[in-house]
């Protein structure tokens, strides 16, 4: 495939802010929509808010990233990604799928096995578009000295890879949307994140245009979970509901697997692990938050006893609230340890490792420290 002389970096900017700009102007009537149809979260047990609130904003969200999809095709430089892939169709139209599943889930609450049967579906889409893991490094094996191998995938390994990380990251995103602004953020930073990976890729292959889709993917989705956002920050005017939260699940998987497919092992040696494990250590680190709190319910519901899709009030953010945090700051200590987590991870296959582990390290520490506050506070108070 052709190179390019030139990174098309004005090019994703002007996708990202076209993404935010259309789904800014469309939420708005997506609101007032899904108001005349009925499709309003009324305050349960486990949720947090206390008045109506109408869902269905997942819609606004694919709108923006359709419409700078569309725009990115008409670009002279981003256009000649569709020439040589399929990958950004693939995850556009199995985006829009999702969306709609969601979108009835948000009126109707379809039962959890028909979601799942959804996603699979979905993912599905993604394969048969060529949106699928085709190797990836693991650091045994090898031989002649050599550290590590690259495992080759054949098609029903990739497919079942694909659909399995699929169907993790859309739960991930859906089990942690509990927070006014809590999925967009988070959305916004794992996108951002990705994009950055994906442009690193794409400038260690000399500007292929083959390796275009993953950052455009992922450049559309940050602008439009961008856009969302103040619609959504608290106190939010409308919740993305599972049309958003899926949705925006199931474009990180199809941005980072798009991005496995991209990376140079060739030009990578055993000293380079970081690198050569980039697209894992990247789908890790973006999700590493909601992975987390979906790990920490399904063990917790099944030790009790029930279903792993059973909702409760003991999420992450919830534990937030209960040690004194407020909503808004609870959300915005998410978004601290999702950003050094993801942004982390991409540095380190970006830039020196050792200023990298510094910074993040202190990152951390600060985190940590902050988290804790409310809780010092409060045993002062009681000693």
């Amino acid at each position: 495939m052709p190179p390019t002389q030139n990174l098309p970096i004005q090019e994703y900017i002007l996708v990202a802010l076209t993404a935010a700009a259309v789904t800014f102007l469309l939420t708005g009537v997506v609101r007032r929509f899904a108001i005349r149809i009925g499709a309003i979260a009324n305050p349960r047990a486990r949720d947090v808010h206390v008045t109506p609130i109408p869902r269905m904003g997942g819609i606004g969200i694919f709108l923006g990233v359709a419409a700078a999809m569309g725009l990115a095709h008409q670009l002279p430089a981003l256009s000649r990604g569709f020439d040589f892939s399929f990958d950004s169709l693939g995850v556009l139209l199995a985006a829009g799928v999702i969306s709609l599943i969601g979108a009835l889930d948000d009126r109707f609450e379809l039962d959890a096995w028909t979601k799942l049967a959804g996603q699979v579906m979905c993912a599905g889409i993604l394969v048969i578009f060529g949106v699928q893991w085709v190797s990836f490094w693991v650091p045994w094996g090898g031989g002649d000295g050599s550290f590590g191998q690259v495992l080759v995938l054949d098609k029903n390994q990739g497919a079942l890879l694909t659909v399995v990380l699929v169907v993790v990251m859309v739960n991930a995103m859906n089990f942690v949307d509990g927070l006014d602004g809590l999925a967009g953020g988070l959305g916004f930073i794992a996108a951002a994140a990705t994009c950055s990976f994906s442009l690193g890729l794409l400038d260690s292959s000399g500007g292929d245009v083959g390796a275009y889709p993953p950052a455009l993917i992922a450049a559309t989705l940050a602008g439009a979970c961008l856009g969302f956002l103040p619609y959504n920050f608290q106190p939010a005017k409308i919740f993305m509901g599972d049309s958003g939260s899926m949705m925006i699940g199931l474009m990180l998987a199809g941005a980072t697997t798009s991005a496995s497919g991209r990376v140079p092992y060739p030009q990578f040696s055993g000293k380079d692990a970081l690198a050569l494990l980039s697209p894992l250590v990247v789908v890790a680190a973006v999700l590493f938050v909601p992975l987390l709190d979906l790990i920490m319910a399904v063990i917790r519901r099944t030790r009790r006893g029930e279903s792993p899709f059973a909702a409760d009030k003991m999420h992450l953010h919830h534990r937030l609230l209960e040690i004194g945090h407020s909503q808004r700051r609870a959300v915005l200590l998410i978004y601290l340890w999702a950003g050094l987590l993801a942004f982390g991870a991409v540095s380190v296959t970006l830039f020196d490792s050792a200023a990298v582990f510094w910074i993040v390290g202190f990152g951390f520490l600060l985190a940590t420290l902050v988290s804790v506050i409310p809780r010092l506070r409060s045993r002062n108070r009681t000693a």
